[in-house]
């Protein structure tokens, strides 16, 4: 439950610290003093949207801050802890920053995180009715989702829409190929001749780098072995070689040595040398004899390396991307293989539909056991709000072919009295009995649902007197088992309350401020009077809100 909400320069709020009690609370005061700012800022605290234009005027921030009470076990605190985002204390502790720029900041238990999971959160810690809700239900789709929610329904059904997108798109599939199965059939023969062509090809990576070796090799043949030739014959067969001089000069410098051992260290040099220059001249010579000058392998190389750079050339890629090319084709030949075969698509067709059938024919059964239901507990509750005899049930209309949303069109009917037929609730309901009708709904929504703290905004609209009196005692026996707070120009409503919060409006300081005032027994007297008398609170009134308050259930 909400134990208290902290809020600052928001609309026209200074600073508020307000500590909430257990039951049902009532927020009254006049028109236009703020009562619903309260639930507007506890709407943004659970992940609403925040714009800059809440932020009071001449300040550069809006900040707002709420501690819960939450159970040890339970949904809340397995989200909590799932998001590492639990507390040593066991509290919950929001708070959101909305700034003059229009930057919005959100943390919980201190720590940042996203609106996404601030709504998430939010969603799992009260239910914000607003005082136009009930209009709301005259929209089938509003009327589908209240249905699933009571329900308990709302994961089925989000998987019957997964389930019905995936019949489509199979549907979709197999439209196409019937559609495009010669334009297919084309592109898949296109494919197939490259795919042949590339395989014959045999294209290796490894064995391409060696052909481009050989072909340099082959080429440049002749050159090479006159250049080869030429070094080995001044090494050694020049009169005199190269080697031969080297020996020569290294033998007389080391028999020098012997009068200065200086030239030792150069003969040494000179004879190394020597040795160096044979084997570079034996090398040659072994080169000279391997080195071919093979015209038809030349022509045969040549030939390969047209080949591969036509192919290449042909599409567009570099030849050491023909192997990926080749891969891309046969995925590809395959994807268009599948797209092609109808009769597969038409089985994958049927089984998703079949996968659809079972799962939307199990949400149908779900719906109707809570149709029922709500069917049987607002028809209770008419009775109670003067609608004496009036009926009130949730048609199921079977769709043969099905929807995203199931297998049928939810629709809420209403019967206003005795004898007359049944008809859709926007057709018959005036705006007094829409609001009746609509408020019963979400009392029994909340009552059968999980969310621990309920808030209603002035959906007593369009009810009075004895009716009004009702309201408020069904909003009373809710917060028995939930934390209900209510927003209400009712006396009759305000009375039933196990406290109440008046909320006023003060001029300082050149400002317009709100102001909220917790009532004690003796303030609720003339509160409650001042809710039946207007301007003029006469000892009448207030003996008539005295016995008011003395008669709540």
């Amino acid at each position: 439950m909400l134990r208290s909400l902290q809020i600052r320069d928001y609309v026209i709020v200074d600073h508020l610290d307000l500590e909430f009690g257990t039951g049902f609370g009532a927020l009254t005061g006049e028109t236009g003093a703020g009562k619903s700012i309260l639930l507007d800022a506890l709407s943004l605290l659970l992940g609403g949207r925040g714009e800059a234009s809440v932020i009071r005027d001449g300040c550069e921030r809006a900040e707002l801050g709420a501690d819960f009470d939450v159970p040890a076990d339970g949904e809340i605190r397995s989200w909590l802890e799932r998001h590492h985002l639990d507390s040593e204390e066991g509290g919950l502790l929001l708070r959101r920053v909305v700034e003059r720029n229009g930057r919005s900041r959100a943390w919980i238990n201190g720590t940042a995180v996203t609106l996404a999971q601030l709504r998430e959160l939010g969603d799992g810690l009260a239910d914000i009715h607003g005082q136009h809700a009930h209009h709301a239900l005259l929209k089938g789709e509003a009327q589908r989702r209240m249905l699933d929610a009571l329900g308990g329904s709302e994961a089925l059904a989000r998987q019957v829409a997964r389930a019905w997108t995936a019949w489509q798109q199979a549907t979709a599939a197999r439209d196409r190929a019937e559609q495009a199965r010669e334009q297919l059939a084309r592109e898949r023969e296109l494919l197939g001749w490259r795919l042949e062509e590339l395989g014959a090809l045999e294209f290796d990576p490894a064995e391409w780098a060696a052909v481009n070796q050989e072909q340099s090799r082959l080429a440049h043949a002749a050159r090479l072995l006159e250049g080869a030739m030429a070094a080995r014959e001044a090494l050694t067969q020049a009169e005199p070689g190269l080697v031969d001089q080297l020996e020569r000069h290294a033998g007389r410098l080391a028999a020098l040595a012997e009068f200065d051992a200086v030239l030792g260290e150069t003969a040494e040099l000179l004879q190394s040398a020597a040795i160096q220059a044979g084997e570079a001249a034996h090398g040659l010579g072994r080169y000279c004899e391997q080195l071919e000058i093979d015209p038809e392998r030349l022509a045969a190389i040549d030939d390969r390396i047209a080949r591969v750079t036509g192919v290449a050339r042909k599409y567009r890629v570099d030849p050491d991307a023909l192997p990926g090319l080749q891969a891309a084709t046969e995925a590809e030949l395959e994807r268009l293989r599948r797209a092609t075969d109808v009769a597969s698509l038409a089985a994958e067709e049927s089984a998703r539909a079949e996968a659809y059938r079972v799962v939307a024919s199990q949400l149908s059964a779900v719906r109707r056991q809570a149709a029922a239901a709500l069917g049987e507990a607002v028809t209770e509750a008419m009775q109670s709000l003067a609608m004496v005899g009036g009926r009130f049930e949730v048609t199921l209309e079977m769709e043969p072919q099905g929807s995203a949303h199931g297998l049928e069109r939810v629709e809420f009917q209403v019967a206003g009295g005795v004898g007359q037929p049944l008809r859709p609730l926007g057709k018959v309901a005036s705006g007094g009995e829409l609001s009746r009708i609509g408020l019963a709904i979400q009392v029994i929504a909340s009552r059968n649902g999980a969310t621990p703290t309920l808030i209603f905004d002035e959906v007593d609209v369009g009810v009075g007197g004895r009716v009004a009196e009702i309201v408020g005692q069904m909003l009373r026996r809710l917060g028995r088992d939930r934390q209900v707070l209510c927003v209400t120009h009712l006396p009759q409503v305000a009375a039933q309350a196990d406290w109440q919060w008046t909320i006023s409006k003060e001029v300082r300081d050149g400002a317009t401020l709100s102001r909220v005032h917790e009532l004690d027994p003796v303030a609720r007297v003339d509160e409650i009077a001042r809710m039946l008398g207007g301007v003029r609170i006469t000892a009448t009134t207030r003996e008539h809100a005295s016995e008011m308050l003395g008669r709540r259930d």
